[in-house]
């Protein structure tokens, strides 16, 4: 078959958007099951201590409730890899917001009347939810998130730093943050003899049905986990949640089907959360510009419950040649929910510091910041020695400050006013690992001419379906009409989460690979294919999950422009630009909104997101979209991405890194230094709020 070249790059649309904006796609709790009833937790009121007592009685007479399960009436669970998913296991209280009881009834509304009329009854223990850096408790884990050590030093940076020309030494705090997707974490449960089925908002359905499977000690072939459509994750659904294992709970106890939907103000405490991280940066650099000594210590907090890591320091061992570093986390374990995955983690809080640290040090140099970068630039990654499969982010300087006119910039700040508005410029880089997963996937070719490619992808609102069909139709050399898939169900062939923007280049090379299979057995066969058509399969076990001779890393540049109310303290921005390295863009539609959706997830970071931990309750205050502000509209300028052409056969067969991610990864501290160079106020402390702003002239 002669290729036509065209399918990957197109600006295809989404293929499941009408689907969408016609309310033809079923969520997880769209699924109009017979008899189905719904669930409703009962979380904790205490911060830390045991369940003494339950007294369901009030709430088992209510009309409608059909049961309450409780640690002591609810289904045994095999031990849980994962400690956050042994709900209703036995009466300890980890942390405020834990579930101790839950109510199933035949409607919403009955489920939660019930869950207000159990009580429970608490022995509490003191608690300790405070985050510091001389915290008694703070200790060095193994290693952080994703393997890395948690401890990498090179040379001699102490000394490195005490003998250089000049020296930043600063320390930055970014505050707790949370995912809060638009669709809740939610599930629907379904026994059908000793066969399951679950609806799941889930961005892996292999890993739920796998997880369930190992808690319910059932067969993974009798459990099938569907995730056709998902309302976003940005992390926290990519790893099962106590919805579902609640969800499987209860059709179990009652034979009925059961949705889950966690109420949004119960989701900081159960499904994960950014943890706070707090910062030391020390920059020795000579006269010319050039790092002699970098030192990135990060201190952050996990829970009781499980040890989680954000790899905050991890980055400063990728972005700039200094021949003397050090990078190192610290943690706490306090009596605070679980933190986990949460848009870009480690890098987006790392980078901030990072990134910030460096438009210091360019400050205390008067040296352009985009030059200062430059000059930085190493041949090799500074932590492995290994040669990059490929870096542009030079490139991404260079033509982000071309088409930001960075050229025209006053280096002084406070140097540009309109008005009672001040107005300034910065710049950070982005990077961004390249994460590949082994997976599996079937091409299939149809007598009609048609042909259908079978993946458990999972699309979270990112394309995949149309990215993967545009990989197909490139490998077999058939127009993109042509080619239909098949993702979001767990009996497909197996494929890893979405999640570490891995999604595609993970999911695209076993597509391209069966696919390329299904070619060549169809340049043997005559005619075209018989009955039910031709197949083939590819596992890229083996290959996906080789270790790599390169350092794999997506690059970008961000630019933003603010304008500061000096009355108000309120800060605009203006104008955002983003330019990347990110491989072989495979559609240019939906990269777009990729990377202008995670450059309005930084901007969010920057200036409105923000969390507080409670230390009398041991709860986060901003539990709810009214309370915890993620941009609205008005907030968000017309925003501009950009890619440079960069295929990297290094990686995967087309040539692919992730893209989901890199744009929130410098967007803070770009806004951060535009800030300061508006004002002249350095803050060092995330959101940049009115008050801070205030405060920081007033000091």
């Amino acid at each position: 078959m002669a290729r036509t070249g065209t399918a990957l790059g197109a600006p295809a649309a989404r293929r499941e958007g009408r689907q969408k904006v016609t309310g033809a796609a079923r969520y997880a709790a769209e699924h109009p099951l017979p008899g189905r009833a719904h669930a409703w937790p009962v979380p904790a009121t205490v911060a830390r201590g045991r369940v003494t007592a339950i007294d369901a009685a009030a709430a088992s007479d209510l009309p409608g409730v059909l049961a309450v399960l409780t640690h002591e009436n609810a289904p045994r669970l095999a031990e849980p890899e994962d400690p956050t998913l042994a709900v209703l296991q036995g009466p300890a209280v980890p942390h405020r917001g834990w579930f101790v009881a839950l109510v199933v009834a035949e409607s919403p509304e009955a489920a939660r009347a019930g869950a207000a009329a159990v009580r429970v009854e608490y022995a509490t223990r003191e608690h300790d939810v405070t985050l510091t850096t001389d915290h008694p408790g703070a200790y060095r884990p193994e290693s952080a998130n994703g393997g890395y050590p948690a401890l990498r030093e090179h040379g001699h940076p102490e000394s490195a730093f005490g003998s250089a020309a000049v020296r930043v030494d600063v320390a930055y705090q970014v505050p707790p943050l949370h995912n809060h997707p638009m669709e809740p974490h939610t599930s629907t449960a379904h026994w059908d003899g000793g066969r399951l089925t679950v609806y799941s908002s889930s961005q892996g359905s292999t890993a739920v049905r796998d997880t369930l499977a190992a808690l319910f000690e059932l067969p993974a072939d009798r459990i099938t986990v569907v995730a056709d459509h998902v309302g976003g994750g940005f992390g926290s659904k990519g790893t099962p949640r106590p919805d579902v294992v609640l969800a499987v709970m209860a059709a179990r106890q009652t034979g009925r089907p059961v949705t889950v939907a966690l109420p949004r103000r119960f989701l900081p405490a159960v499904v994960g959360h950014r943890a706070p991280t707090l910062h030391r940066i020390r920059l020795g650099a000579g006269a010319d510009g050039r790092l002699t000594s970098l030192t990135h210590e990060v201190t952050t907090h996990t829970s009781r419950v499980k040890e989680f890591v954000e790899q905050a320091a991890v980055p400063a061992r990728v972005m700039y040649a200094a021949p003397h570093s050090r990078t190192s986390h610290r943690v706490v374990r306090l009596d605070v929910p679980t933190p986990s995955w949460m848009r870009a983690p480690g890098e987006a809080p790392g980078m901030y510091a990072l990134e910030s640290a460096m438009d210091e040090l360019a400050t205390e140099l008067g040296m352009d910041p985009v030059e200062l970068r430059v000059v930085n630039e190493p041949e090799t990654e500074p932590d492995s020695g290994k040669p990059f499969s490929s870096r542009h982010l030079i490139e991404c300087l260079r033509e982000g400050a071309a088409r930001f006119d960075w050229s025209r910039r006053d280096l002084r700040p406070r140097s540009r006013a309109e008005g009672p508005l001040l107005v300034g410029t910065g710049v950070a880089a982005a990077t961004y690992p390249v994460l590949l997963w082994p997976s599996t996937a079937e091409a299939q070719a149809l007598p009609d001419g048609t042909f259908v490619v079978r993946v458990n992808a999972t699309d979270i609102g990112t394309g995949a379906r149309t990215v993967l069909a545009q990989v197909a139709a490139d490998a077999l050399g058939v127009p993109l009409d042509r080619v239909r898939t098949e993702v979001g169900c767990s009996d497909l062939p197996a494929a890893p989460l979405a999640g570490g923007s891995s999604g595609t280049g993970s999911w695209g090379w076993s597509v391209h690979e069966a696919c390329a299979r299904l070619a060549a057995r169809l340049a043997d066969h005559a005619g075209p294919p018989p009955g039910k058509g031709l197949s083939a399969r590819a596992d890229t076990a083996g290959q996906a999950d080789a270790e790599s001779s390169y350092a794999r890393h997506a690059f970008g540049a961000h630019f933003a422009e603010v304008a500061v109310d000096t009355v108000s303290g309120e800060v605009r921005v203006r104008r955002l630009l983003g330019v990347y390295a990110a491989g072989r863009i495979l559609n240019a539609r939906t990269a777009r909104s990729q990377f202008v959706g995670g450059m309005t997830m930084g901007l969010g970071m920057a200036l409105t997101e923000n969390s507080t931990m409670d230390a009398a309750f041991g709860d986060f205050t901003e539990s709810d979209l009214a309370s915890y502000h993620v941009p609205a509209h008005a907030d968000v300028p017309a925003i501009e991405a950009h890619w440079i052409d960069e295929s990297d056969t290094r990686l995967n067969p087309m040539g692919s890194k992730g893209i989901g991610e890199i744009g929130i990864v410098g967007i803070a501290a770009a806004i951060g230094n535009a800030v300061h160079h508006a004002t002249g106020v350095r803050l060092r402390e995330l959101p940049l709020t009115p008050d801070k702003i205030l405060t920081g002239w007033a000091g």
